[in-house]
């Protein structure tokens, strides 16, 4: 077992990982598109510009707090790049840290199915939560087995998959950034319950309001 482990944690898992997340957000966003068209419910309605505003302000703040979770912070790098960019989930997770050039100010996104790279502006919020994260991220690889993924979004948990410890520091999937942002909007829409209007479960609700 702890061989297979560490086969899981060395360099042919994370570059199987990073071959699938392609597929599986393709294959995720076709299954959610074709649902929701069939019920009658695509596209859904926006936020207002004022409430993502909102949400990417709660979420960098509270990235930038001493003891922040490393999900907190990997959260408000998607808000924050999908602010800047309009990017899809497919886009985010193709992101890699050498598409960032933080002393400029600027990322390099995949768009579209076509995956067209365009660069994109970064306001200082969103370069201090980048720092923050890639500062995360190193302490998250520091116990992989074998070289560190390019992925700038990784795991932050030790998961298990069919018996087989998979180790934190890979490149997560699309079906992670669903499952985290819906965290994060279950802990919200508790919080501020009766006090504001209650967040979407689809981040897709959030994203198209920075869609340029």
């Amino acid at each position: 077992m702890a061989g297979r482990t560490q086969a899981r944690t060395g360099q042919g898992t994370a570059q199987e990982a990073a071959q699938q997340t392609a597929q599986e957000a393709a294959q995720d966003a076709a299954q959610e598109a074709a649902q929701d068209a069939a019920q009658g419910r695509y596209p859904r309605p926006v936020v207002s510009a004022a409430e993502a505003e909102w949400i990417w302000r709660r979420l960098a703040s509270a990235a930038m707090e001493d003891g922040a979770k490393p999900e907190t912070v990997r959260l408000a790098v998607v808000v924050g790049l999908a602010r800047a960019s309009g990017a899809r989930y497919g886009g985010l997770l193709r992101c890699t840290v050498s598409a960032l050039d933080l002393d400029a100010g600027w990322v390099t996104l995949e768009h579209g199915k076509h995956r067209v790279p365009r660069r994109h502006g970064l306001d200082r919020g969103t370069v201090l939560v980048l720092r923050r994260w890639l500062r995360v991220r190193q302490e998250l690889c520091a116990e992989l087995a074998g070289s560190v993924p390019d992925a700038l979004l990784l795991t932050v948990h030790h998961t298990h998959d069919n018996g087989v410890t998979v180790a934190a520091g890979l490149p997560i999937t699309r079906q992670g950034l669903v499952l985290s942002w819906r965290r994060f909007v279950h802990r919200t829409n508790a919080r501020y319950a009766g006090r504001r209007p209650p967040l979407p479960t689809r981040f897709e609700q959030v994203r198209r309001v920075w869609d340029t």
